[in-house]
């Protein structure tokens, strides 16, 4: 123990760690807030280089001066639209000319044919996200309000977009007042003190500043893509998973001050009894968020290193910052409850955990066995998943201008309007690629695009030819979001491609939304398997044995199907989702797995320090007991953080927020307390197979039994 000049020694490193610090959040601090400047919200941007809507994107850039995405401006009277309303729609069609970046002059109202309805298209400059929200919103200011029964909404891609990035500027605010006070609220619970609360809050904070910092860097500096999802997801993880790491170090600091009378030394044996598992667990959260590198998407691999840094500054902080803040704050941040020295904790020889461990040691084999059973019969529910690309009106959880606008379009118009499929074919085949499109099932009308592209179409202009490509235009009857309009775009591909010499290439909103579906799958299909064998090379190495990694893996994976099964009867008949986004499955598992493996790396790293000492079936009882209290409260904390993300209206990740809370719980609850215990009890020492603690304890273990 040091001395009164090494007691002072270490006071100065801990108040130079702390200052230190504080200069770097006072730096790194504004940055939280200036995420939303360098994100992007394109979907187009996020599609694979390969991909076919990308090859059109591509060709289309040729055929215009400047690529542009269309806003539908639509007036509907259920009475039928007067002269008046037409005269409105004109003069409105005449001010959105004249907005800065509107492509103009535009083509006259297009009235319906029943009479009910006028849509004005107005191309935007394609300059960026934010610059088309910002000319969204002068389109309806310009449009005004519904007047007299007459009902003005702004649709189509631009008008979609703008929604979208309204919804993500309320990341760097709301989200993280939420997900602060949901923190907040739990540590004051967990800890039942005025004072130790502000440790883990201070060190989450400090660790969404550094994150934040870098991620801005990336950003800005075009190395990563940034979009709101990601941006939503790095608020929420890096304090919830900074939360989990603060509270099974503070656990950990607690249990040894009743051991040593100086808080630096009972941080000291604390520090090297949990880093091992904060930055094993870290380190797993890290290796499988980089799995999405090895995305096709563009979207998933932006997610990936933005979530990994925030792990990263995360572990940085909490195993530096928050040390020091607890070493300076000693007994007395823990008031009123002060651990004394020298006592042993009394919650973990008569705690309710303790009663628990009992409980499974007892009844070993019936709990492992039950709570398999019960999480296969949840399992079962995954049959009423309905994946799939969520449309324009299933995609936010209120009703928008955008959602209101299409339901518009598709009840006067054919619902493809605005946003039609793009063909490129060669120019001699032009004539037999359109007539062969016009005869798919859910292709409404196919016309040449021509040299003139304003006024109403004339079908007897000849078609632009560019470097001897000619550019069709297939609207679609389905809405351009909708499975029907997806299954059109598969058909109008078939058909075209088998065109001889046509070299067709068919692209546009609808494709965009396929090629993403395609990627989507794809991925799921290469990362998971990838994942799983680094969380597997990451357990062996941590436990030192090859069976116990295996029986985690198989746990996690039974809880991940049974938190899907349960998340499509709760997305199904509680909230009354139409289904989820084709992402979902591989976002879902890289977070439920990478994030559920935590709690059994919390576990089982102590039960094998204790199995060592006392033997593999008390070491699991043991560390049942002493790890108990701080996984579940770190898992409530987890849970409680990601579900804040059902304050922002994108049914995407309210849906992601349910499925990490849902799993999060079900892997604390039943899999780390229950299921992982009694499987392990049951099994003995032969759980650290081959490794040489299975030997040894089973050879302890047999003296025992003689």
């Amino acid at each position: 123990m040091p001395g009164r000049g090494g007691h002072g020694k270490i006071t100065l490193a801990a108040v130079a760690v702390v200052l230190a610090w504080l200069i770097v959040g006072a730096v790194a601090g504004p940055f939280s807030g200036r995420l939303g400047e360098v994100a992007t919200n394109d979907n187009a941007s996020f599609l694979p280089a390969d991909a076919e809507a990308t090859r059109a994107q591509e060709l289309a850039g040729r055929f215009v001066d400047r690529e542009t995405t269309p806003a539908l401006v639509v007036y509907e009277r259920a009475s039928g639209i007067t002269e008046a309303d037409t005269r409105r729609a004109a003069a409105d069609a005449a001010r959105f000319a004249e907005v800065p970046g509107v492509v103009g002059p535009l083509p006259p109202p297009i009235p319906s044919e029943d009479g009910q309805a006028l849509q004005v298209v107005v191309p935007i400059d394609d300059a960026g996200g934010e610059r088309i929200g910002t000319v969204v919103e002068e389109l309806r200011d310009i449009a005004g309000g519904d007047r007299d029964g007459l009902t003005v909404d702004v649709a189509g891609p631009a008008g979609l977009l703008a929604d979208l990035i309204e919804v993500f500027s309320a990341i760097d605010g709301t989200l993280l007042v939420v997900t602060l006070c949901v923190v907040l609220v739990i540590l004051l619970v967990v800890y039942r003190s005025p004072i130790l609360w502000l440790f883990p809050l201070l060190a989450a904070g400090m660790s969404f500043a550094l994150a934040a910092v870098f991620v801005y860097l990336l950003a800005d500096a075009d190395v990563i893509k940034l979009n709101g999802q990601a941006q939503g997801i790095l608020t929420v993880l890096v304090f919830g998973a900074g939360t989990d790491y603060a509270l099974l170090l503070v656990a950990r600091y607690r249990e040894e001050l009743h051991r040593h009378e100086r808080p630096w030394d009972a941080m000291r044996t604390a520090w090297k009894g949990a880093a091992p598992a904060i930055v094993a667990s870290g380190g797993t959260v890290i290796v499988s968020l980089l799995c999405l590198l090895l995305s096709s998407l563009n979207s998933n691999r932006a997610l990936g290193p933005v979530a990994a840094i925030g792990i990263a500054a995360t572990l940085l902080v909490m195993l530096t910052f928050l040390p020091a803040l607890l070493v300076l704050g000693g007994r007395w941040a823990f008031w009123p409850r002060r651990p004394r020295p020298d006592q042993a904790d009394p919650r973990v020889e008569h705690g309710l955990w303790s009663r628990i461990a009992g409980f499974v040691a007892r009844r070993a084999r019936p709990v492992w066995v039950l709570t398999t059973l019960a999480l296969a019969a949840l399992a079962l529910g995954v049959t009423q998943l309905g994946a799939t690309t969520l449309g324009q009106t299933d995609l936010f959880t209120e009703r928008t201008d955008s959602v209101a606008g299409q339901e518009v379009v598709a009840r006067h118009y054919p619902a493809g309007t605005g946003s039609p499929a793009t063909i490129f074919t060669r120019q001699e085949t032009a004539r037999q690629v359109a007539e062969v499109a016009q005869g798919v099932p859910g292709v409404a009308a196919v016309r040449p695009v021509t040299g003139e592209r304003t006024g109403p179409p004339d079908p007897n202009a000849p078609p632009k030819v560019v470097d001897g490509t000619v550019q069709l235009e297939a609207t679609l009857a389905d809405p351009p979001d909708s499975d029907g309009a997806e299954r059109a775009i598969r058909d109008l591909r078939a058909a075209v491609h088998a065109v001889p010499g046509s070299d067709a290439v068919v692209g546009g909103f609808t494709a965009i939304n396929v090629d993403t579906s395609d990627a989507s799958t794809r991925d799921r299909n290469v990362i998971i398997p990838v994942v799983l064998l680094v969380i597997a090379i990451i357990l062996a190495l941590l436990l030192r044995a090859l069976l116990a990694p295996l029986l985690l893996i198989a746990t996690v994976l039974l809880s991940f199907a049974a938190t899907l099964g349960l998340c499509a009867l709760i997305f199904r008949y509680v909230f009354d989702f139409p289904g989820v986004d084709a992402s979902f499955p591989l976002f879902a598992f890289v977070f439920l797995v990478a994030l559920g493996i935590d709690y059994n790396i919390f576990l089982m790293s102590r039960v094998r320090e204790e199995s060592a000492r006392r033997g593999t079936r008390a070491g699991v009882l043991t560390g049942l007991a002493v790890t108990g209290g701080v996984i579940t409260s770190a898992g409530i904390v987890l849970a409680a953080t990601f579900s804040a993300l059902a304050v922002l209206p994108l049914v995407v990740l309210v849906e992601l927020g349910v499925a990490v809370a849902v799993g999060v719980l079900l892997d604390t609850v039943v899999v780390r307390s229950l299921l992982v215990p009694a499987l392990s009890y049951d099994i003995g020492p032969k759980v650290w197979w081959p490794g040489r603690l299975s030997r040894t304890n089973g050879e302890r273990e047999a003296r025992h039994a003689r």
